[in-house]
């Protein structure tokens, strides 16, 4: 095995030591344990204090990726005082619980266990009144777990709709504006199902600025967005004829008036209401900084809040990379260079693979003709896209491997078919479950 084949093998494992080292940082128990305590009955989450000999039962309510892990520290935490609890979690991110009842779902898309799930929240949300607490966990995932149309809407009707939304290009924030319109709890509405009753919520965040309105869509949130907005952003991406009729009839309907608005800023249902969020992106990636440096990479981070179309993204990193190599500039090597954020991609082929498997394909391309760069981008929730793979790892000989058996790169990535491409050369990432979800993690090492 040659020098140059060493270090490569070296820095590929680098580059796996540092991702779940961002992976430890927002570990949901490790989290709610840091901000949540019980001290003589008074149960503290992040200095703000509250009294359980004031409340006569405490319910736990939740959905997301997430979900199992939140609820497990917080039984941890509060024991036998949760009265009653249900969280919808994605299929196998489970927990061993006491007291706290767990739903699997589908994701990313919607299913009927999902719906049940979902309708079984409502009905409990409804029973809180001004003696009861209620704790509400969401993470990454919660959209798509906590499936209840809207009336006149069917599980179908939101299945096709979630294909076309996720498939256009359209950002998460747009995505949710519209998942929030079409929804009986989503938008602030579980929030208004259990007024008067005072809530904390403990938000793991998965979306860009750690928007609470945007993440799992906002269930306990004022929502600013309108189905005039909905309309707007159907317009936008030319998706009209692709979705269901009566998700365009209730759209319509609702901007003339016909249907409620989701609740606002300023509605009494959000005036006992706490939002903390507990670990997002930028911890993922301070931690993976520290890891790097301990690693002897000078490591620089570019931004937790990265999106736009996958390919472009890519082209940038692998650009900053072949400067590095070519001028020292920003960093000199051995250089680590870390992002997070949450790219789209606008699927024009019929293959299979997620955003992190596509930016990969992307960048192997890109540094097919420069040494010792190694790129890993992978979901930290241990899936990208509806494959078994968080993402992948690439490096500069990812290329030749594959056209040496015949493959044509460009083919898959036109395609967006890079889930194959990249199990044929073995380069797939895959982790399995993390029960976390802050995003994706780019890592990029040059020497």
């Amino acid at each position: 095995m040659t020098s140059k084949t060493l270090l490569l093998q070296k820095m590929r494992q680098d580059a796996v030591e540092i991702f779940y080292e961002g992976l430890a940082a927002v570990d949901p128990k490790t989290c709610i344990h840091r901000c949540c305590r019980l001290e003589n009955n008074v149960f503290t989450v992040n200095n703000r204090a509250y009294d359980l000999d004031k409340f006569e039962q405490i319910i736990v309510l939740g959905a997301g990726k997430a979900g199992a892990s939140m609820a497990c520290a917080l039984e941890e935490i509060l024991q036998d005082r949760i009265t009653a609890g249900m969280v919808i979690v994605k299929y196998d991110h489970v927990e061993s619980l006491e007291r706290i009842s767990l739903v699997e779902a589908g994701h990313p898309m919607p299913d009927k266990n999902g719906v049940a799930g979902a309708r079984k929240l409502l009905k409990t949300a409804q029973k809180a009144d001004d003696k009861t607490l209620v704790i509400c966990l969401i993470s990454g995932g919660g959209s798509a777990l906590m499936t209840l149309p809207a009336q006149g809407l069917t599980l179908e009707d939101k299945q096709q709709a979630t294909g076309v939304l996720l498939g256009c290009g359209a950002t998460i924030h747009e995505i949710n504006t519209i998942r929030k319109h079409l929804s009986r709890i989503k938008g602030g509405l579980l929030a208004k199902a259990v007024y008067p009753a005072p809530m904390i919520c403990l938000v793991l965040s998965d979306v860009i600025c750690d928007d609470l309105d945007i993440i799992a869509s906002g269930p306990c949130v004022a929502d600013p967005g309108t189905f005039e907005q909905c309309l707007e952003i159907i317009k936008t991406y030319n998706i009209k004829d692709q979705l269901p009729k009566t998700i365009l009839q209730h759209l319509k309907k609702g901007s003339r008036g016909l249907f409620p608005e989701t609740p606002k800023h300023g509605d009494p249902v959000f005036e006992n209401i706490f939002h903390t969020i507990i670990a997002s992106n930028i911890d993922a990636l301070l931690n993976a900084a520290k890891k790097a440096g301990h690693l002897r990479y000078n490591t620089q981070i570019l931004s937790s809040m990265i999106e736009g179309e996958t390919i472009d993204v890519a082209a940038v990193h692998t650009a900053i990379a072949g400067q590095i190599l070519a001028t020292g500039h920003p960093l000199k090597t051995p250089a680590c260079i870390l992002s997070g954020g949450e790219t789209t991609v606008t699927i024009k082929g019929a293959g299979k693979g997620g955003r992190n498997q596509e930016f990969a394909l992307a960048c192997a391309l890109k540094i097919k003709d420069l040494e010792h760069i190694v790129i890993l981008s992978a979901g930290t929730d241990g899936t990208d896209g509806p494959t078994d793979a968080a993402g992948a790892i690439v490096d500069h000989t990812s290329v030749q491997r594959a056209m040496d058996t015949g493959l044509i790169p460009e083919q898959f990535l036109k395609d967006n078919n890079a889930y194959p491409f990249l199990d044929h050369i073995s380069d797939l990432f895959k982790t399995g479950a993390t029960n976390t979800n802050v995003m994706d993690l780019r890592i990029m090492l040059i020497k």
